[in-house]
């Protein structure tokens, strides 16, 4: 090594046409330094030295900015082998397959990470895929700028910070179906257990025990079962239910489509005084905690049968033990819990375990190979096309907005923070630059507009750098 050695090296080559240098560091910039046309690229998504970004002619922090500095042709916006996919919690293989097919790199891991392990794992990674276990705070979002889509292979995203996504310019895309069915029978399967205090007959004959006795135990034909949320789920569960003789009522904050016969309660108060068998299935905002306390179960029947496939914070835990004691809960059956191991290997610790026609099982409403799969396919596949082409239906905090592949144009994707004259700003630009439109779509939450511009091929490299300096842009892509 010696000073000078890598312009002495790339003089020696004596290359034809325009020399642009790619690096992080100084002697990088020492090449342009001793040849004078070379343009210098400071490339800073691993490190940045600010005595090297400020001799640059360009500065990129990712690969996929570098082709506009160029004229040379390419043929794809981003190299698909650069796309790196980090997958927790035991996603279904399926997911993995289809990333690989699709040419990204995949790291796929059992268990999920705390939030300095994740932060650490974060590096360059483009595509995160989580399940119910792995909490995303804008920590996390912040250790990444490369990260582009987030996978929730679950239905539900409370344990995602939806916010710092939208302000990061990440798609959060979830399994809002895949996985009803499976949660629908399990739900089914245990009031059934329950009433018939099956488990307890079960646990007695394990330890030799003959305990044949009719005493407290129920057929589920004629009863009346309250629905607690009146979603996916809770509607499918109706069906089902009233297939089997049991009288419906539901419950929502938001008004919905009645099911069947099933009957719509005017309050939870009206719904749990009146139901032999109450479980919920709601989701995780934050108006929902503690939705069912003590209050809530000296309202109900006495013997009472209650489930939640839900939350583990929807109920008061304490609460629940108390009146299973009391004897006003017959039976229970908790498949979510307010604190829950990381990993198989951790221990389970309830006040719930070892009493008597309770069912507790691990968060595994949706555990069947049907809904794991389901999930797989359905959010690795809206992912993709997230990547590809923009679209963005499916997604549970950007605007949805239907896109077909872009061919023969190039496809300007532009996130930005909800306020006026972007878009006006955006077309300014275009004019400008003398950019004809082919096409083009804008929609907004709250937060974020997202507006996507099919434009000519033909245009200055220049373009880029301005709409991306728009004030209030949140991230900018290319497509083509």
């Amino acid at each position: 090594c010696k000073d000078g050695g890598k312009a002495e090296v790339i003089r020696d080559l004596k290359l034809d046409g325009e020399l642009i240098v790619i690096g992080d560091g100084y002697t990088d910039y020492e090449i342009k330094a001793a040849i004078p046309s070379a343009h210098f690229v400071a490339f800073t998504e691993n490190v940045i030295r600010d005595v090297v970004v400020e001799k640059a002619d360009h500065v990129v922090d990712s690969f996929s900015d570098v082709i506009y500095i160029s004229d040379e042709p390419v043929r794809l916006s981003y190299p698909k082998n650069k796309i790196r996919v980090l997958l927790l919690e035991q996603v279904h293989p399926r997911a993995v397959e289809i990333f690989k097919e699709e040419g990204y790199q995949v790291e796929s891991l059992a268990g999920s990470l705390d939030k300095e392990a994740l932060c650490n794992k974060m590096h360059r990674v483009s595509i995160l895929g989580i399940r119910s276990k792995t909490n995303l705070t804008s920590d996390v979002f912040k250790a990444s700028k490369t990260l582009l889509a987030v996978g929730a292979f679950c239905i539900g995203t409370d344990q995602i910070d939806l916010l710092s996504a939208s302000e990061s310019g990440v798609s959060v895309i979830n399994a809002p179906y895949s996985n009803t069915r499976s949660v629908v029978e399990l739900a089914l399967g245990e009031i059934i257990m329950l009433m018939r205090r099956a488990i307890d007959s079960s646990k007695a004959l394990h330890e030799g025990k003959w305990q044949k006795s009719a005493k407290g135990c129920f057929e589920v034909r004629g009863k009346k079962l309250g629905i607690v949320g009146y979603g996916n789920i809770g509607s499918q569960l109706s069906v089902l239910a009233e297939s089997l003789g049991m009288n419906v009522y539901y419950y929502d904050v938001v008004e919905k489509l009645s099911l069947g016969n099933a009957k719509k309660c005017k309050s939870l108060e009206e719904l749990l005084k009146i139901s032999d068998v109450v479980t919920l299935h709601v989701d995780g905002r934050a108006s929902n905690a503690g939705l069912i306390g003590i209050r809530e179960f000296n309202l109900m029947k006495d013997g009472v049968v209650f489930l939640n496939l839900s939350r583990g914070s929807v109920v008061d835990t304490n609460s629940l033990v108390q009146s299973l004691k009391s004897g006003k809960v017959a039976g229970a059956a908790v498949d979510v819990f307010q604190n829950e191991p990381r990993s198989n290997e951790e221990e389970f610790f309830s006040e719930l375990r070892g009493l008597p026609n309770v069912i507790l099982t691990p968060h595994i409403g949706g555990s069947t190979h049907e809904a794991q799969e389901s999930i797989a396919e359905y959010v690795a596949e809206k992912i993709i096309s997230y990547i590809n082409t923009g679209n963005s239906v499916g997604s549970v905090n950007f605007p949805e907005i239907a896109l077909s592949p872009v061919f023969g144009a190039h496809r300007l994707l532009h996130v930005h923070k909800n306020v006026p004259g972007i878009l006006a700003e955006i077309n300014g630009t275009l004019a400008r630059f003398k950019i004809n439109i082919l096409g083009q779509y804008l929609k907004t939450t709250e937060q974020i507009g997202y507006v996507i511009t099919d434009v000519n091929k033909e245009y200055n490299s220049e373009l880029i750098d301005t709409l991306k300096s728009i004030p209030n842009t949140i991230r900018f892509r290319v497509l083509y």
